[in-house]
């Protein structure tokens, strides 16, 4: 009979999400399995070759600031900075790389590997396995059983995965990556709230058939500016990346092939993202513009494919290639690989709660694409979130979450298991109230001293935030002058907005203290309370705050409704 083997904690899929949920758990002291179909592609950046961005770029720094793993890999990889927003205030500053694709992940699994308890399990998980209302640990494709208190599920676009490109149809969650079939059926037999999602991949091009001589080029910031404040040495070369813009031949030439379009043939139940559209969709609701942007996106040093962002597309694949040919500078341009588009299961983040924990299954966590959520830093965000507490919950310790007023993460967290989605979840800055206080360049200030309390960092970190913050007060009190020039500037940018800072810090303080009043979200409780509608039953029932100001937070729900829960609680009390 097989042996079982024991942890305490499993991380089912070894994208963005699940990299850094195994490396949180670790780093609380608990015993890894972690599960990927190909353990070469774990860390595989399987669209753009970005880390960060507008938002993005703020979540890649809070990751980093609670010890991930994504802005050192960044760095390492990195062949183009670039501070998105440059000209405006920090508060909305994007920090971006362009990185190398093998370095990217060559550089994670390398960090991985650094981390004791943490075990490497090449299968396809077919089930769960539960006993009494909790996860008992998984089963895999060859009857193989692992076991463990905690689960987590960070399975990306392969949950019953399948890609799309013209009339062609295949199973898969990446191309040439067989689907999760067996565990998607699974949760959906288990009456979970589940639904299908869509996203889609650009063709690859040859670069050696670009004429990079016609287009604008972009060249690499040339200030040292990091992801990540631990990182060091001397940056790869810098490559350039180009700008191009589609034509009204483009657009005519997309409108003819939409015919082969499985987005707009009905064939695609699933909703795209609507900040990251594909091409079609673009030509599609923008029928007055005469072009759009496109940026040709090297993705190597060592290789000649380069990444035309912006163009996202699952038309077929003679429609690619008319299309490109109509792109200034692309005429001759060869795809080495068409592009495609992914529908795929997702969840119903509502079903989760702040600790990114799965009521219906006790120890079963869920973090990135599952989550209704598209993107690298969404993904890593939640995959911290999510192994912190899988690991609290098997080796009983403290949980560990992050409200919207300390950062980006806890944003994100909050809108998605309040409001749930009904599009592919992306971070924007306008989405945080308090985007003054949290900065991309401060995200070490807010985020890791208070991880050092919790017991999250490894001692290398530890020992760098302490200095850090030696060299903060120090440049504070006006005592030091040859500190970091990045803590020179975060410093000066809080005094600068410090009034402005203290009465945000004032809102925040007087929210976490009205906002702290509990509330129970039963319908038997909430038809108890006078004053209100049924419609606000409802909306609140299906959100099931646990707080005044998370009810607040609810789409929907009226101040008045909130007045009345806190009236009602008040009088319990």
């Amino acid at each position: 009979m097989f042996h079982v083997k024991q942890y305490d904690v499993i991380v089912v899929g070894g994208g963005h999400a699940g990299t850094e949920a195994a490396a949180a758990a670790a780093r609380r002291g608990a015993t890894v399995a972690l599960i990927s179909q190909s353990l070469a592609q774990i860390g595989t950046m399987s669209c753009n070759p970005s880390i960060g961005g507008l938002g993005k770029g703020h979540l890649v720094r809070e990751v980093d600031a609670l010890d991930g793993l994504m802005a050192r890999a960044a760095d390492e990889a990195a062949i183009h900075y670039r501070m998105l927003n440059k000209s405006k205030g920090l508060a909305v500053q994007g920090p971006r790389v362009q990185a190398d694709r093998r370095r990217y992940r060559t550089s994670i699994q390398t960090q991985l590997k650094q981390l004791p308890r943490i075990d490497f399990v090449e299968a396809e998980v077919s089930a769960l396995r539960t006993q009494g209302g909790g996860v008992t640990g998984v089963t895999l494709d060859d009857d193989a059983i692992l076991a463990s208190r905690a689960v987590v599920l960070a399975t990306g676009t392969f949950l019953g995965g399948k890609i799309f490109r013209g009339f062609d149809r295949s199973a898969g969650g990446r191309v040439d990556e067989r689907p999760a079939n067996h565990l998607g059926a699974q949760l959906r037999a288990l009456a979970l709230p589940m639904g299908r999602l869509k996203t889609g991949t650009p063709p690859r091009l040859d670069g050696r058939t670009i004429d990079w001589g016609r287009l604008e080029p972009q060249p690499s910031d040339i200030d040292e500016w990091r992801m990540s404040p631990i990182s060091s040495g001397l940056r790869l070369p810098q490559l350039a990346c180009a700008i191009t813009r589609t034509t009204i031949q483009t657009h005519d030439i997309i409108r003819a092939g939409l015919a082969s379009s499985p987005l707009f043939g009905g064939a695609i139940e699933g909703d795209g993202p609507r900040y990251c559209p594909s091409i079609e969709d673009k030509v599609h609701r923008f029928g007055d513009r005469d072009g759009h942007q496109l940026f040709l996106e090297p993705e190597a040093l060592d290789d000649h494919l380069v990444y035309p962002n912006g163009i996202s597309t699952s038309l077929a694949t003679e429609v690619q290639d008319a299309l490109l040919r109509s792109v200034p500078g692309l005429e001759r341009a060869r795809i080495a690989q068409y592009g495609y588009a992914v529908e795929y299961d997702y969840l119903d983040p509502r079903a989760l709660n702040h600790q990114l924990a799965l009521a219906a299954i006790a120890g079963v966590f869920c973090a990135g694409q599952l989550n209704g959520t598209t993107g690298y830093e969404e993904a890593a965000a939640q995959g911290v979130i999510a192994g912190f507490n899988a690991a609290a919950f098997a080796c009983d310790l403290p949980i560990f979450t992050v409200d919207r007023a300390r950062g980006y993460i806890g944003v994100m967290i909050d809108d998605l298991v309040l409001q749930g989605i009904s599009e592919p979840y992306r971070m924007l800055t306008a989405r945080a109230e308090y985007r003054l206080a949290l900065r991309a360049d401060n995200a070490e200030a807010r985020l890791s001293e208070w991880a050092l309390e919790a017991g999250v960092l490894t001692a290398a970190r530890r020992d760098h935030v302490e200095r850090r913050a030696e060299l903060r007060a120090a440049v504070r009190a006006g005592a030091i002058d040859g500190a970091p020039p990045d803590i020179i500037r975060e410093v000066a940018e809080d005094q600068r907005y410090a009034p402005y800072l203290a009465r945000q810090a004032n809102e925040i303080e007087r929210m976490r203290q009205d906002g702290n009043v509990t509330i129970q979200s039963s319908r038997e409780a909430l038809v108890a309370v006078p004053g209100l509608s049924t419609e606000m039953i409802e909306r609140l029932q299906q959100a099931s705050p646990t707080t005044l100001d998370e009810a607040s937070r609810v789409r929907g729900v009226t101040p008045a409704a909130v007045a009345a829960l806190w009236l009602h609680a008040r009088r319990r009390a």
